[in-house]
């Protein structure tokens, strides 16, 4: 079965679901592991990244990352086009709901047209590398004027197998009240959809907005990487 079949075949009635009570939906073996390896061989090959990003040089964490240039390779631009307009619905229900006049375009064209009209021309998937005490801080991924509420990741590597610790972290900051952390650990090909930097939440009488972030726990050993998706492009 091809990416795309896998897309079509995912049920995104329930990563709707997912998304808008818990801001985040986990979706198995969207990648083989045929498709990881090769995305981690290629690491290497500095004609495929735009920057390299070592991570504790900036107060980001410890780790490294590369940003791919256009053209994306085929398998990180599928993604990213066929995942985008199962989940800009979500996205545009979570607009109405925060009263947030915003509508995001149907189709990750049309999204990357509106980027480059507010000069965000540059691509932002990204793959990202840890080793031992490796980690990556809270943030959120926004890039510019125009962003997308949500992203999403892919684990590369077997956790238990390739690496121990280095678990996605969601921070959920809500209003009034103290903050709750989620902890997740994806294997190797799943796929985690999240949002970007917030998310509607219902209260008593209406929905309120409940900020988030993201980062990486602290590898204890192994190599950890991860192919990350914004979908939106960086000024």
């Amino acid at each position: 079965m091809d990416l795309l079949q896998r897309i079509e075949q995912t049920d995104w009635a329930e990563i709707a679901e997912s998304l808008n009570n818990k801001g985040y939906a986990t979706v198995p073996q969207i990648l083989s592991a045929d498709e990881c390896e090769a995305l981690i061989s290629q690491y290497g090959d500095d004609t495929l990244y735009r920057k390299t990003i070592v991570m504790e040089n900036h107060g980001y964490g410890m780790g490294q990352y590369k940003y791919y240039n256009y053209p994306l390779p085929g398998i990180v631009q599928q993604l990213r086009q066929l995942v985008y307009p199962n989940i800009a619905p979500v996205a545009n229900s979570w607009m109405q709901a925060l009263g947030i006049e915003k509508t995001f375009p149907g189709t990750l064209n049309e999204l990357t047209e509106l980027c480059h009209q507010h000069a965000q021309n540059r691509p932002t998937p990204l793959i990202l590398k840890y080793g031992k005490g490796g980690y990556n801080a809270m943030h959120q991924d926004l890039y510019g004027e125009i962003f997308f509420p949500m992203q999403l990741v892919v684990c590369l590597n077997q956790p238990g197998h390739d690496f121990e610790g280095g678990e996605f972290v969601l921070v959920e900051q809500r209003p009034r009240m103290q903050s709750k952390a989620i902890v997740l650990n994806p294997g190797k090909g799943d796929m985690l959809i999240f949002t970007t930097n917030f998310r509607p939440a219902k209260g008593s009488k209406s929905y309120h907005r409940v900020n988030m972030r993201h980062g990486v726990s602290e590898l204890s050993s192994g190599e950890r990487h991860t192919l990350g998706v914004i979908f939106h492009d960086a000024s």
